[in-house]
């Protein structure tokens, strides 16, 4: 662990941004002079783990239950996406997960309970804790057999699993691997991810405005939708292929449009996709008040012959999966498949690459008929058809999964604070 923490310094020192960032960063959070003390203190990885927090953030808020929330990360980028937001008293990085560090930090905030999600299990900081008698809860995580702390050398990490006071998993199978490995202060209480994504959706259906008009007025002359969230370019290279085939006059009756929403939108990835769609596509700051303004009927005009609106701004995704009949989730050819409960909530047939192994909610939605694994155009092509032709009923599966899992957040919270 101390030769991980010294590398992530060598690479701050040679000039890497990330690593820079992270070093200033958990530096700042010990030199502060207070921090606030008595405290609920919420410890997330990055935003995808922190969004999984975010219910019972709010729900502590909603209930009034009196103690401070302070919010640490250990990404750069999850401390940048949510380091101003207004239901934390606090929101601060990690430092490193040394014992003096694991000290240092614990009597400055002196924290009355510790919540860490899913992955998130620094022996150090939990050794500190459980000697302080603090409690401290593990939520939504999810425990495989090839994770360091089942294998022979992992077993300080595996020690450190029993600092817990109680850890909340995700599924029977995380249970009972759990149980044989002699961690027995674990319970079967869902992913909170679920509740979240249900509360994106009912806040995003209200929302209406400048936002959403041009992908309002995209899609008004669309027989079909497809929406393709957070993608990399091996995913950007089918869509091309389908859109090529999809559009007037070529194989397939009907026009398909597709709205874009990409991984990355750093210009450099951004003009790699405009050469692959070739003159078919918009971009969504050319048609709002973000970039190059265009207004009236010569906006309807540009929105309406595009096939491809490519959303080049963040905080959008969630709210766009509504405007498809279709979504593709971006990443099954990389190093794994975003969220794909986020746009199955819509009720809407869900498709992505093979790389979904590690993701329990992707697999709930295969078994589930509501999704699909394709991996190359091929089946892609017949993916997206079978995908269109049945949207509502492969859709209503997707919304009947979601619904299903709902409920982790109030089943920690009563367990946590009684009410």
């Amino acid at each position: 662990m101390h030769l991980y923490f010294l590398l992530i310094r060598i690479a701050a020192l040679l000039g890497h941004q990330k690593a820079r960032k992270l070093v200033a960063g958990q530096r700042e959070t010990l030199e502060r002079q207070s921090l606030p003390t008595d405290c609920i203190w919420i410890h997330a990885a990055s935003v995808g783990e922190f969004e999984q927090a975010r219910p019972l953030i709010e729900r502590l808020r909603v209930t009034g239950y009196g103690l401070r929330v302070v919010v640490t990360f250990f990404s750069p980028s999850g401390y940048e996406a949510r380091k101003n937001y207004d239901k934390a008293d606090a929101v601060l990085y990690l430092p490193f997960a040394t014992r003096s560090n694991a000290k240092r930090f614990l009597d400055a905030l002196q924290p009355k309970m510790a919540i860490f999600v899913k992955y998130e299990f620094w022996p150090a900081y939990l050794e500190e804790l459980h000697a302080r008698n603090i409690p401290t809860y593990s939520i939504s995580s999810i425990f495989r057999p090839e994770q360091l702390f089942f294998r022979w050398w992992g077993k300080r990490h595996l020690q450190a699993l029993n600092c817990f006071t109680h850890i909340y998993v995700q599924d029977e199978a995380s249970l009972q691997l759990l149980q044989t490995h002699g961690v027995m202060q674990a319970s079967v209480a869902g992913d909170t991810r679920f509740d979240r994504v249900k509360q994106v959706m009912d806040e995003g259906l209200r929302v209406t405005g400048d936002r959403f008009a041009p992908i309002v007025e995209f899609v008004k002359s669309a027989e079909r939708v497809l929406v393709a969230g957070s993608t990399w370019p091996e995913d950007e290279v089918l869509l091309t292929q389908y859109i090529e085939v999809t559009g007037d006059g070529l194989q397939v009756t009907g026009r398909t449009k597709l709205i874009l929403v990409p991984h990355e939108i750093d210009e450099k990835h951004l003009h790699t996709i405009f050469d692959l769609f070739k003159g078919r596509f918009v971009r969504y700051s050319e048609v709002t008040g973000y970039g190059l303004r265009v207004t009236g009927e010569s906006q309807r005009n540009i929105l309406q012959r595009a096939q491809v609106l490519v959303i080049d701004t963040i905080g959008l995704l969630s709210s766009i999966y509504r405007f498809g009949q279709v979504a593709y989730i971006g990443g099954g050819f990389g190093v794994g498949i975003h969220n794909t409960i986020e746009a199955a909530v819509y009720g809407v047939p869900v498709l992505f690459g093979p790389n979904y192994e590690h993701f329990r909610e992707a697999k709930g939605l295969i078994a589930a008929g509501a999704a699909r694994s394709i991996k190359d155009y091929n089946e892609l092509e017949t993916a997206l058809e079978t995908a269109f032709a049945q949207h509502e009923t492969i859709g209503a599966k997707a919304a009947d999964y979601v619904q299903s899992e709902l409920g982790a957040t109030a089943k920690i919270y009563a367990e946590l604070f009684g009410n």
